[in-house]
């Protein structure tokens, strides 16, 4: 039994291994071509197409926490004082932002429940954006369907990431900011020291069970520590890289051969819904820059319903407000968290009074 067991570990060990090699090729090739993002972008189209064609490649486990992780650190050093100040002064943006995802969720939700023909809960559960385990959790406890709420979060997410930063490209979209990291010197002693304190904070979140633990954790110690001008290091270009490119293999990864074949109306309808919130918010976010004087690309980055990690490493290699983009997504996850569930419960109470009072 023990030399079976054996023989099954390298077995176990090879899919993942031949993700990463073949996330890590893509991502080196992405770069060398000038895709948007391509650290992220590469092994995220190469694992997802390799899945679906029915390769026995997977992501590594953990490895999306541990790209959240790096990537979070690394956010949190462009939060100097005077940035820190700066993005204080958005707090009303910030706010409007928060209250517009959720809205834009609702309504995407309402929608998707109508086109796939599935109950609102689900679709609303689906729609806002969320983490994919955190609101296939709160989506239960409603009776929503776990498997259709966690596959609408991964759709959305994987159609972000893929259209928004190639759109940006093609529309040769690029900032000038001038959001430079507390620090650009490395040091080896001071990576590791900021690397351990960033990656307690990620475990504390964990540990309350919040969505997109590793980033909220390493943010909220890189930023305080920043903001003090403690600067231990900065994160070398390879580190960066590499948590890009786990997040991707992690994103890819979430395609199995079936995924699209199981229910194609309501992939059409997740598609065509989440293209339809891209729209919505684009706009919205053009209209918010124009009165905020802001520039159009960093408002509509931050109000994009993608991930914190995605849409901030976007804004950082296109240079488009770092900090604010970040905030904005930071924002808007801590408001999805504290908000969703209750609102929904008082809607479907109100819902559930009128139709009595009609009867």
């Amino acid at each position: 039994m023990k030399a079976s067991a054996k023989r099954r570990q390298p077995r176990a060990i090879l899919p993942p291994a031949a993700g990463l090699a073949l996330g890590a090729a893509a991502g080196w090739l992405c770069s060398r071509i000038g895709t948007p993002i391509p650290w992220m972008m590469g092994p995220l189209v190469a694992i997802a197409v390799s899945k679906v064609a029915g390769a026995n490649v997977s992501a590594v486990p953990g490895g999306r926490q541990v790209g959240q992780w790096i990537i979070g650190t690394a956010l949190g050093l462009y939060f100097t004082p005077v940035v820190v100040r700066e993005v204080a002064g958005w707090w009303p943006l910030l706010a409007v932002g928060a209250v517009f995802a959720i809205g834009m969720g609702y309504a995407a939700g309402v929608a998707l429940a109508r086109m796939a023909a599935i109950d609102r809960t689900t679709a609303i559960f689906g729609s806002v954006p969320g983490g994919a385990a955190e609101m296939a959790v709160l989506g239960e406890r409603f009776g929503a369907r776990v498997d259709r709420v966690a596959s609408a979060q991964s759709i959305r997410l994987i159609i972000v990431v893929t259209t928004v930063p190639t759109i940006f490209a093609m529309l040769g979209v690029h900032g000038a900011d001038a959001y430079v990291p507390g620090t650009t010197s490395f040091s080896a002693g001071g990576f590791a020291l900021l690397m351990a304190a960033t990656g307690i904070g990620g475990l504390l979140v964990s540990a309350l069970r919040l969505p997109n633990a590793f980033v909220l954790g390493s943010l909220a110690v890189a930023i305080p520590l920043t903001a003090m001008e403690i600067n231990l290091s900065a994160t070398p270009t390879f580190a960066s890289n590499a948590g890009q490119c786990l997040l991707g293999c992690a994103l890819g990864a979430r395609f199995e051969r079936d995924f699209f074949a199981g229910a194609p109306r309501f992939v059409f309808a997740v598609v065509a819904t989440v293209i339809g919130a891209i729209v919505v918010s684009s706009g919205f976010g053009w209209i918010a820059a124009r009165i905020a004087d802001l520039y159009p690309a960093t408002v509509i980055l931050g109000l994009t319903p993608g991930g914190i990690a995605e849409m901030s490493v976007t804004a950082k290699v296109l240079q488009l407000g770092v900090p604010l983009v970040t905030s904005f997504h930071v924002t808007r996850v801590v408001a999805l968290l504290l908000c969703t569930a209750p609102l929904f419960a008082r809607v479907r109470a109100w819902r559930q009074r009128k139709i009595e009072v009609r009867k």
